[in-house]
């Protein structure tokens, strides 16, 4: 599996510990947003939200990790974008039952509001509920089917409620595309 990691300015700290608490499980992993490097594009949540958007939408990861400072806002910008269900998740519990219920492909992360001591610790046991499901399997075992549907009918809104994405990135702003076409990751799908 693909997974893309995105942080954006106030979170470029904490770009190490998403990716460490990644690490080991098997994923290929692509760091598409701030790192704290000197130098690199300034991204806001906004950005991080349609690098996410484009990053989905074109194949080039399977699952986007990221988050903000409160993972409100960095959520709601991912969800602007077809085929995109992001869940603000803060505790493995909200992991598991949204990998399992819901069946996601973007996680936003609360990277700085309460984020101290043992935080790494579980950024870890998020991921490990995360990936220790099927995606979209359900729960409780007598819900699995009117999830199934729920999950379909999310879809089909989706699909149906948006733009296509070609027209989104055709939309952009010309500064907003050339700060995202900077990544090389991201360069051919824009």
């Amino acid at each position: 599996m693909k997974i893309a990691v995105v942080n954006e300015i106030t979170t470029a700290g904490r770009n190490v510990d998403v990716i460490s608490a990644l690490e080991g499980r098997g994923h290929e992993i692509l760091n598409l947003g701030m790192t704290g490097t000197p130098g690199e594009p300034e991204l806001d949540y906004l950005d991080i939200g349609i690098i996410s958007g484009i990053t989905l939408n074109r194949g080039v990861a399977d699952i986007v990790v990221g988050g903000c400072g409160s993972s409100q806002g960095f959520g709601i910008a991912a969800m602007q974008f077809p085929g995109v269900f992001c869940g603000n998740i803060r505790t493995p519990l909200d992991a598991l039952l949204f990998a399992q219920i819901n069946g996601g492909n973007c996680i936003s992360l609360m990277l700085n509001q309460h984020y101290g001591f043992g935080s790494d610790l579980n950024l870890r046991m998020i991921f490990d509920n995360f990936f220790s499901v099927e995606l979209g399997v359900g729960y409780p075992e007598h819900r699995k089917e009117p999830q199934r549907i729920a999950r379909e009918r999310l879809k089909a809104f989706s699909r149906s409620s948006h733009k296509n994405i070609q027209d989104i990135i055709d939309g952009l702003p010309e500064a907003v595309a050339q700060k995202i076409s900077s990544i090389p990751q991201l360069q051919g799908f824009l």
